[in-house]
């Protein structure tokens, strides 16, 4: 019985291996050698989604297109400040050095973003002193500043710059000044009213109405009188926005700007909240700075 079994199965193995014999050979193409190479998209490092087939200029802040951007790596930044013990008032030197990320050595070169090679940012506690200012780089690759704080708490210094070979950073620090309760941010209120600076006022728009966080926000500003706007820093605007409790801070430009009356940011608030909002425009040699408190909802 054992012996019939056997002879069946060996029948049933021979009769698959058969047919198998007789299915046709599939071939599969390999891959032609000489076959030219899928197109490479031309990508603005500041601004992703202006793109193009072939080198050209970022339509929106001038800078050069890049075949594809690398991979998104954080450069450190070391922060020395010159005294050590701050007070208020009192002159200080702020030194940025920026390191390689995979080898440590010093940064030397870097590209120009809007006319400079490094822009700073420094907001107090309180969100009520704020300047925009562009540290000068020394031959020892390090860029410097003189400042001195006009009170007391605590600071957020942003440093905004673009290596070359890398990507644009946004890399924050944090200053103390002794001599007031360190609180982080403060509690905003809303304010979106018409501000008026040196020789302009502004006016600001949103859609919708009420931001969402996490939704595109289109800001529209309305510059008055219309006459005599000029960019600044190779732009016709620029905006900082900073979440109240300081966690949060974005540094972008126009999304649509002719030198019109109307200027248009976009914004993707992360948070709901308070933000407190700078925007930075240029009026007959006038660098005219206003802010506003901008209410974002929660996402529901």
């Amino acid at each position: 019985m054992e012996l019939i079994v056997a002879i069946r199965f060996v029948a049933i193995l021979l009769s698959a291996l058969l047919l198998l014999a007789q299915e046709p050979v599939r071939k599969f193409p390999l891959p032609d050698p000489e076959a030219p190479e899928a197109p490479v998209e031309w990508v603005c490092p500041m601004d992703p989604d202006v793109r193009a087939k072939g080198p050209a200029k970022c339509s929106r802040c001038g800078m050069a297109l890049v075949p594809g951007i690398p991979d998104q790596v954080e450069y450190p930044v070391d922060l020395k400040v010159t005294p050590k013990t701050l007070k208020p008032g009192r002159k200080m030197e702020l030194s940025f050095s920026i390191r390689d990320p995979k080898t440590g050595n010093p940064v030397k070169d870097f590209e120009v973003m809007h006319e400079r090679l490094f822009h700073m940012f420094i907001v107090s506690q309180d969100l009520k002193y704020f300047i925009h200012d562009h540290p000068q780089q020394g031959s020892d690759s390090v860029f410097r500043f003189e400042t001195a704080l006009p009170k007391a708490g605590m600071y957020r210094v942003l440093s905004d710059f673009y290596p070359k070979g890398g990507t644009p950073q946004l890399i924050a620090k944090t200053l103390l000044v002794p001599g007031a309760p360190i609180t982080a941010g403060t509690k905003l209120t809303p304010d979106i009213g018409t501000q008026q600076a040196e020789n302009l006022a502004v006016t600001l728009k949103t859609e919708p109405e009420k931001p969402t966080a996490g939704m595109k926000t289109l800001m529209f500003f309305k510059l008055e009188p219309g006459d005599g706007l000029e960019q600044y820093l190779g732009a016709w605007g620029h905006m900082m926005a900073a979440s109240q409790d300081l966690i949060d801070m974005i540094h972008t430009h126009p999304f649509l700007a002719d030198g019109g009356q109307q200027v248009q940011f976009n914004m993707i608030f992360p948070r709901p909240g308070v933000y407190r909002v700078w925007v930075q425009f240029q009026r007959k040699g006038v660098v005219n700075t206003v802010a506003f408190n901008v209410p974002v909802a929660e996402l529901k």
